[in-house]
This record gives structure tokens, sequence and C-alpha cells, in this order.
């Protein structure tokens, strides 16, 4: 029996439906694949409820909701430290705020263009929704590169960077926070040159800020640790855990350094990961310490860790890691970061679980064949929710003036991501796909934005 014949002729209907829309996101977006690829992802799974509920099609929610309430592109001028001019792109992606204000990091990257900015703050949508928290969905960055740059060309970079952003942000419109190549040093810059312009402290108009002015504790280890959290209830869903399990992690920077912490503080032994030029295993299972003081205080390369740890193997390029036996994979560098080609592989080793800490590590048939083969698979929109959740609670903080313990901050991020675990789990039963936690997540995040959207009229 086909497909087609298993299908109600709602469901055929709606899956029409689905595809106009989808097809008219690409007419619209030529060359802009990333963008393409988190569309087609979201509205598929999207497919049952629409069948069910026609009054998101009757209320025009897919049309308006991958469209972006506005997109901002400027242009951010610079000067290095030999005195000459640099001219970078800057982006901020305004993508829905039915929910709430605008909610997404900056991501400091060569690779950003309109495409990735648009990705990323449509998936932001599903992800902030899923929190539970009042927040809607945004993104931004700029195609600046930070390796290698002094301190003092940060500064300037983030000071122009600021000067033309802060026309677009505040506390109760649009709340940026840190990404790739954006951490404490930039936030910090960004902040300082807000504040300049604007003459007052507005403490919540940026999150991730520094714990002296503003920041919440448990923030930086928030989307490492909430990865962690998620993929343990995965695990225990079938009897299994973190314990006595083989881990690999892709990425070096501030989601896998936490993951890899919290992996090991609950019994796993990681032992490999990554920066953008290679990849370092330590069968002996990966040292904190040296890759935080290589990574955040000394700012090298993953590839100085095999002078300290001669029992270490390092390996350029990246790709291979995922060739590395593990129980666990939790994929935190970038995008697209495990293909087809590398997921097979990982089945074949007997990988029992995926969480995405980084946005859409897998691509769509990476995915496929996790799903296939019946592996435990955290998407990223749920799986990494937790530091744009504990952000959201640091903008609650910053509201009242107030801080937190840690020990509060991570009991809270603990249950928010229980919760986004239960919800997806929850959605995927009630329409139709048991176990598929990308369909779960996706449905779970997308009924409270549309519902909001059909309360608010065609805005």
């Amino acid at each position: 029996m086909s497909i087609l014949q298993t299908m109600s002729q709602e469901e055929v209907n709606a899956r029409d439906y689905v595809q106009d829309v989808y097809e008219t996101v690409v007419k619209r977006n030529p060359h802009e694949s990333e963008f393409h690829q988190a569309i087609k992802e979201i509205l598929e799974s999207l497919i049952p409820v629409i069948a069910k509920h026609p009054k998101y099609k009757e209320h025009g929610i897919l049309e308006r909701i991958v469209e972006p309430e506005r997109l901002i592109s400027f242009r951010v001028p610079w000067v290095d430290d030999q005195g000459i001019v640099r001219v970078n792109r800057g982006f901020r992606v305004q993508f829905n705020s039915a929910i709430g204000p605008f909610k997404g990091g900056l991501r400091f990257h060569p690779s950003v263009n309109a495409s990735i900015i648009k990705f990323l703050g449509f998936e932001q949508i599903f992800k902030n929704s899923l929190t539970g928290q009042p927040i809607g969905g945004g993104k931004g960055g700029s195609d600046f590169d930070p390796k290698g740059k002094s301190d003092g060309e940060i500064m300037r970079f983030t000071q122009s960077f600021m000067t033309e952003l802060f026309k677009y942000i505040g506390p109760d419109t649009d709340v940026p926070a840190g990404d790739i190549g954006v951490g404490a040093r930039e936030i910090g810059y960004m902040f300082g040159q807000y504040k300049r312009i604007r003459g007052g402290n507005e403490a919540g108009v940026l999150t991730g800020k520094g714990i002296v002015y503003g920041g919440s504790l448990a923030r930086t280890e928030a989307t490492g640790y909430g990865t962690v959290y998620f993929v343990n209830e995965m695990l225990k869903s079938k009897g299994l855990s973190f314990e006595g399990s083989t881990v690999v992690v892709s990425g070096s920077g501030n989601v896998a350094i936490y993951a890899i912490q919290k992996a090991t503080q609950l019994g796993a032994k990681v032992v490999a990961c990554s920066d953008s030029n290679g990849y370092v295993y330590d069968k002996n299972g990966i040292n904190l310490e040296t890759v935080q003081r290589l990574k955040e205080v000394e700012r090298k390369r993953l590839s100085e860790y095999v002078k300290e740890h001669p029992d270490a193997i390092y390996s350029e390029g990246c790709q291979n890691i995922w060739t590395i036996p593990c129980d666990i994979a939790l994929p935190c560098a970038t995008q697209n970061e495990i293909d087809e080609t590398s997921a097979k592989i990982l089945v074949s080793n007997g990988v029992q679980a995926i969480g995405e800490g980084a946005n859409m590590p897998s691509t769509l048939d990476a995915i496929d064949v996790f799903l296939k083969a019946g592996v435990l698979f955290g998407p990223a929109k749920a799986a990494n929710a937790g530091g744009v959740a504990v952000s959201a609670l640091e903008m609650s903080q910053n509201s009242m003036r107030y801080s937190w313990s840690f020990h509060e901050v991570d009991d809270k991020l603990h249950q928010i991501m229980k919760n986004i675990y239960r919800n997806s789990v929850n959605a995927a039963e009630e329409y139709g796909h048991p176990g598929n936690l990308v369909v779960g997540a996706n449905i779970a995040g997308f009924l409270k934005v549309a519902d909001s959207m059909i309360a608010q009229g065609v805005i």
C-alpha cells in the first residue's frame, strides 16, 4: 500500500498546502539553502496539525510565520590595528513576536549571510516557544571573524556594530545574546556602547552579560548543560544513562565545554572534541581544564592539546570525528556538520543517542538515517533550548533587579528541559508520530505561537 493510500483526504490537502507554502518560500528566497532546509523540516512536520485544525490554514498562519516581521541589514565600518578601514555586514532578523519580544543570539563568523541568519531566526521561534518563556524569535550577527583579532579591534568592531543595531533593540522589543564568535568579551563591549548611546542602564537589552553587571549565574553553562539534561531524559525513557557511556562532542566553544562537563559529572567518558581546524581523540577522556584554558584563556588552537597529553591524537579536519565509536554523540559545533554518510557511520558503530547542542547540526538526510535506525534523537530546537531559556531567566532577574543563585537557576533550567522533553513526546504521540521528537518539538513549539497569532489578528 502506498503512502498516499494511507493518508486521509485532509492529510493530502494539508500536504499539498504545505508544499505550496514551501515552494513560495524557495521562490521568494532563492539561493538560501540553509533557510530552505529549516523551513522544509518544520513545515513537513506540521502536516498532521494542519489536517486536524484547518483554522491554521484559514488564518494564513504558515504564510505569515515563514516571513520575518523585518530583516535588517547594515554596514559595519571599523579600523584595524594597522589603521586600515574595514567594512563588514551586520544583520538582524526579527522573525516573530507573537509571544514576546524578539530573542536570539548574535553570530560573528565569516559564513554569516542572510540565509544563515534567517534559518537561525526561524528555528528560534519554535525553540523559544518550547521553553515556556514569553519570548519571540530573532537572530543576528555579522560576517566579521573575531579569530586572530586584538581586543582593540574587537572593541572597535562591536562598538560600530552596536551603533547601528541599537536603533532596533530594547528590553521589551528585541533582546540579543551571544552565539558563535560572541562571548562575554563581545557582549560586554556591545552593552557598554548601548549604554553610552542610550544614556541609561537598560540591563535587559542583552543577555549573556558578565555577572558583575547584570548577568545570570548558570547562563554560561546553560546550553551545554541543557543539552545533556535533555539527552538524559531520552536515555531514561529506554532504561539507559550517561553512566559508563562513551561520548563524542564536536566543538570546543561554550556549548561543547559545558556539555563535556555535565556529561562527565553524570559518569560518562568524553573521548573527543574539535575546533574548526581538526579534532582531538583522547582515550583516557578529554581533560576539560586543558581545553578551557586553550580556548577561553589562551585562545589557541585545539592542536596544542596533544603537547600536554601525549596519549591523545590530533587529526586535521573535523568531519572524521564522527568515525569514533561512541554511545552518545553531541554535535555542538555548527550547522550541517553531520551528513548522511557520517550518520550511517555513527549508526554502524552503535550510537544510542544524538543530542544536538548546535543549531541544525544534522542534515535532513542524516536525521532520516537516525530515525529509521531507532536512534534516540534530540533535535536542536528542543535539546539546545537551555541557553535561551536561561537568557529569559536573566531578563526576569534584570526586570526584578535581583539575582538568583547558581543552584536556583540550574534547577529551573533542569525543569525547563524536562518540560520540553515531555511536551515534545506528548505532541508526537497526539499527532501520530510516537517517539519522533523532531515532529513533536516542532508541533509543540508551533501551537503556542500559532494560537497567539490568531488571537492577535492579521498583523
